[in-house]
């Protein structure tokens, strides 16, 4: 399965990260001036503005990757410590493993942006001193305790105070007790902190700070990160390469991932990006070399935006639109992201038509219906039965076409919008998210038995009935075939 095909088969999956979180803060604004009291520039603030940084930027990558996701790290009690948390719940963030302590300060960055988007200077303010043993431990208590329901794990360090040797390598532990993957993004030359991790995701400089080895071309990259999985017990290791992309090494093989060309704006927050990008592909089982040409993509979406910024499931799908020039992507978004766009549209005047049926082994009867049933509307949204749907509602030996492979085929239609894929045996809750205008069904239905009807008609739609091609099914087709053997 190709990386456009299971890129439409994401599903949503509970992550945690564990880390190092902070805010970061852009003031933006122009340059007139020098200051009198000394040889530095006066900046004129217009605007600004404040988003998560370090491990909560991963977090903010994953919700937008339509994952669930859970955050657990230690801030001050303070007010900053307030704005981060308020920040991360309105992000869909949980913060019921986040853990406050009045001893510490909650890290700020915070860059003045001038002309052109130039960063004049950055004011920290942090306290990178480790966190005492008593929240360590509190830490690793809540975290074993709540482990269990989290498919995967990420543990984001940034070397501020919230990870040590000691305690990274017990959340390793325990998540290998429990079978669950833990990816690393490094920070600490450590072996021992990063000590039978599922991944570990370090750039070349961290890659070299580890091993100690030269990282100047493909050969030495894959020697020091073969060094580094063998050192640390690791399944893979992927080292970043920047505009060069990536190196993923396992025991057996490595697999170079070319950078995607696309212009370098601002490479803040790109390993943010490439770490939350790797655990969507391994949370939803991708082929490794999938999963890196994810992340690859989805770095270099990141990296032409100005400051952190968080990718999404649609940008990825349009960059791989323009790249392979294949249109029918964008015509397969999740539930979530579909009833984002009928929104939009329907703010904008537009009519929704919905249909829905299994669409196996797709005929010039389906094409004749599906042509008429636009005619309706605007917008053409196709409901199409799973695979497991299809085995109950039509017998063990069916779907003959796979789920994707069907809504490939629909996609492909002009008529058609919108496919998306529904999980139970009748549409009626994707209809009740989606709140079309019409409901449009092929054959001898009548209007009240229609799924969905009480739906559209409460908000002033309704439900037309299309006439079907006469002896045009997928039953007669099997039949047919059957009978010529």
């Amino acid at each position: 399965m190709n990386i456009e095909t299971q890129l439409n088969n994401i599903k949503t999956k509970k992550i945690l990260v564990v880390g190092d979180i902070m805010l970061d803060k852009y003031f933006f604004g122009e340059v007139k001036r020098i200051s009198p009291e000394a040889p530095v520039p006066v900046l004129h603030k217009t605007r600004e503005k404040i988003v998560l940084g370090g491990a909560a930027n991963v977090a903010r990558n994953l919700v937008r990757a339509i994952q669930d996701v859970s955050i657990m790290s230690v801030i001050g009690n303070d007010e900053e410590g307030k704005l981060l948390k308020n920040i991360l719940e309105e992000n869909n963030i949980k913060t019921e493993l986040l853990i406050q302590d009045k001893t510490r300060l909650t890290t700020v960055k915070t860059r003045m942006i001038g002309q052109s988007n130039s960063q004049l200077l950055r004011l920290d303010v942090e306290d990178a001193t480790l966190i005492s043993d008593e929240i360590s431990d509190k830490m690793i208590e809540l975290y074993e305790k709540n482990i269990e329901k989290f498919d995967i794990i990420i543990i984001s360090d940034y070397k501020k105070g919230v990870l040590n040797i000691k305690n990274t390598a017990k959340l390793i532990e325990i998540a290998n007790k429990y079978n669950k993957k833990t990816l690393i993004d490094t920070k600490e030359p450590s072996y021992a902190k990063y000590k039978d991790a599922y991944l570990i995701k370090p750039n070349l400089n961290e890659l070299k700070d580890l091993t100690k080895m030269s990282v100047n071309n493909d050969e030495e990259i894959v020697n020091a990160a073969n060094e580094l999985r063998k050192q640390t017990g690791a399944k893979y290791v992927l080292a970043t390469r920047g505009k060069d992309g990536m190196t993923l090494v396992d025991e057996n093989n490595f697999y170079h991932i070319r950078g995607v060309s696309k212009e370098v704006y601002d490479v803040s927050g790109a390993g943010d990006t490439v770490i939350s990008y790797l655990a969507v592909g391994l949370a939803n089982n991708f082929e490794i070399e999938d999963v890196a040409r994810l992340a690859n993509i989805a770095s270099s979406i990141e990296v032409s935006k100005m400051g952190t910024y968080a990718v999404s499931i649609e940008e990825i799908r349009e960059h791989i639109e323009k790249e392979n020039g294949v249109s029918y992507y964008n015509k397969l978004p999740s539930v979530e992201e579909l009833t984002k766009i009928l929104q939009k549209e329907r703010e904008k005047g537009k009519k929704i038509v919905f249909t829905n049926g299994c669409f196996d082994i797709f005929h010039v009867g389906h094409s004749r219906y599906l042509r008429q049933a636009s005619t309706y509307g605007d917008i053409l949204v196709v409901g199409v039965n799973s695979d497991d749907s299809v085995k109950r509602l039509k017998g063990p030996e069916r779907p003959i076409i796979s789920e994707q492979e069907r809504m490939e085929l629909l996609a492909d239609l002009q008529c058609v919008s919108y496919v998306v894929k529904f999980s139970e045996d009748t549409p009626y809750e994707l209809i009740k998210k989606l709140q079309p205008d019409i409901i449009t069904k092929g054959g001898d239905y009548k209007p009240e038995e229609v799924v969905g009807k009480d739906i559209v008609e409460a908000r002033g739609g309704k439900v037309i009935i299309c006439k079907l091609v006469e002896g045009k099914s997928t039953t007669n087709i099997i039949t047919k075939i059957k009978n010529t053997k």
